[in-house]
């Protein structure tokens, strides 16, 4: 008798277990797509084995040629169904009907868990939607996505991840000749607001239903059975994004394009572009090349999340009620909640920054009263907070200025208030303030090394370093060093 389970995993050695749910979908909401065939060589750069292994992939079956082959689309996994996905975005507040342009949907992989999981190319070439586009990617952008997203998985925020990057053989053209790369990322899944955008700008009601349904039946099971299910479905939105923005606020996070586009129904962070982390603290930092207004600057991220969430509730409008009227009043009182939730988020996180268990009325007045001074004195963001946790006075000129001697002599006040030993609540503010950060001369440090010199050593010792960002090390300590002298960093994001 043959063992078929033999014969499957012997064509299958890596362990694709691919449902393609989504192509299942109707045809409004994507269009076949094939990655581009390769005259070049492709060749790996990096492939994430402790990703893979969560993932239930076995990568060491391959040789480094056929990993090559695969992460380049040039030899397909087994079961996968190749799409490109269709939406819509607002784009500096502007209207645009997009779509995957230069990403290529393979489908999901059912992990060993049982959750589905999207894998996705990016930088694969040319879709239906890549509109005047190569829909190629270059090495630096594809590497920065890795190290960024690695980075916020450690810090224990939700964000998409990256399996491997590999180098195309063939250059892509920007601004100058630079290396093509293709980057194989996993996320819950690439729903976004513009998924939604799109077909509500199409008057497609019955494929919205549709799309909401399957977006309630994967991300958020539990409301399906709800009689109110579209507006518990809003709101449950609403909360993760208001968890999340709270949770980049809280380590100096700013994502650089906030499009409507880059906003996933899942809850995750999604699409490391012109991104960077902010050193000294000013809430108007801008990193984006592009971003000349300041729109998604760290200090308006959490209004853009909520003008991101109206356009969603518009989108959502015709599922909320049968008069526009009542649709309106309906969502505009649940989104009316979101800045009261935020500020929950963001108070609590701040709290446990500070090493405050219990909730009293003046917390809020410390946390600005200590940013205030922050911001007045151009202190280091997340060193400051790292310097509280140390369980004595910190050191340095800065410290001793009399603001902050004021501040400071406050806070202590307040810990009195706490019954937790004072050793455990200094450990509790290590455990959520980080040492270590992608600190952006550092990553463009490891950028040009691999780019220009084919160098990897920096990269992943970068890696090493953000895997445990809570950690102290003398080998790292480096990397937690702000730069010295104009801070004038500017991203750009590599299309």
């Amino acid at each position: 008798m043959v063992n078929l389970e033999a014969v499957v995993a012997d064509q299958n050695p890596v362990g694709w277990r691919f449902d393609n749910t989504y192509s299942r979908l109707p045809e409004a909401l994507f269009a076949p797509a094939k990655p581009a065939a390769l005259v070049g060589s492709p060749r790996v750069v990096i492939l994430n084995h402790r990703l893979a292994d969560e993932l239930g992939l076995d990568l060491g079956v391959m040789s480094s040629e056929a990993a090559a082959t695969l992460f380049a689309g040039q030899d397909l996994p087994s079961g996968s169904q190749p799409i490109a996905q269709a939406y819509a975005g607002h784009q500096y507040g502007g209207f645009t009907m997009l779509g995957d342009g230069r990403a290529i949907l393979l489908g999901e992989h059912r992990t060993p868990s049982g959750q589905l999981v999207d894998i996705q190319f990016k930088g694969s070439g040319r879709t239906q939607f890549s509109r005047r586009g190569d829909g190629r990617a270059a090495l630096g952008p594809m590497l920065r996505e890795y190290i960024i997203s690695e980075a916020m998985y450690a810090l224990g925020i939700p964000t998409t991840r990256s399996l491997a990057v590999v180098t195309t053989g063939e250059p892509v053209y920007r601004e100058t000749r630079l290396q093509g790369a293709i980057l194989t990322r996993v996320a819950a899944s690439h729903i976004r607001v513009g998924t939604f955008e799109y077909l509500a700008a199409k008057q497609d009601e019955s494929n919205l239903r549709v799309l909401a349904d399957y977006t309630i039946n994967r991300h958020y099971p539990e409301l399906a059975v709800s009689p109110h299910r579209y507006l518990e479905f809003f709101r449950a939105v609403m909360d993760h994004q208001a968890a999340l923005i709270a949770r980049w606020q809280l380590v100096g996070f700013i994502h650089g394009v906030m499009n409507t586009d880059n906003m996933a129904i899942s809850g995750e962070s999604i699409d490391y572009g012109p991104c960077a982390f902010m050193n000294a603290y000013r809430p108007d930092t801008v990193f984006s090349s592009i971003d000349h207004a300041g729109r998604y600057a760290y200090g308006n991220q959490p209004a853009i999340a909520q003008w991101n969430l109206a356009r969603f509730a518009e989108t959502l409008l015709p599922l909320l009620a049968p008069q526009q009227a009542e649709a309106v009043a309906i969502a505009t009182e649940a989104l009316g909640q979101y800045p009261t939730l935020f500020e929950q988020y963001w108070l609590t996180g701040m709290r446990a920054k500070l090493g405050l268990q219990t909730a009293e009325p003046g917390d809020l007045e410390l946390v600005q009263s200590l940013l205030t001074w922050m911001q007045k004195s151009q202190s280091d963001f997340t060193n400051t907070f790292r310097d509280l946790s140390e369980a004595k006075s910190p050191p340095g000129n800065r410290y001793q200025d009399p603001d902050f001697q004021a501040w400071y002599a406050d806070w202590q006040r307040r810990l009195s208030h706490e019954t937790q030993p004072i050793a455990l609540t200094y450990a509790a503010m290590r455990s959520v303030n980080p040492a270590i950060i992608p600190r952006n001369h550092r990553v463009e440090e490891a950028l040009a090394a691999a780019e220009n010199h084919n160098d990897l050593s920096l990269l992943h010792r970068l890696l090493a370093a953000l895997a445990t960002p809570y950690e102290t090390s003398p080998d790292f300590a480096k990397y937690q060093e702000p730069p010295s002298g104009d801070d004038s960093y500017r991203t750009f994001c590599g299309t």
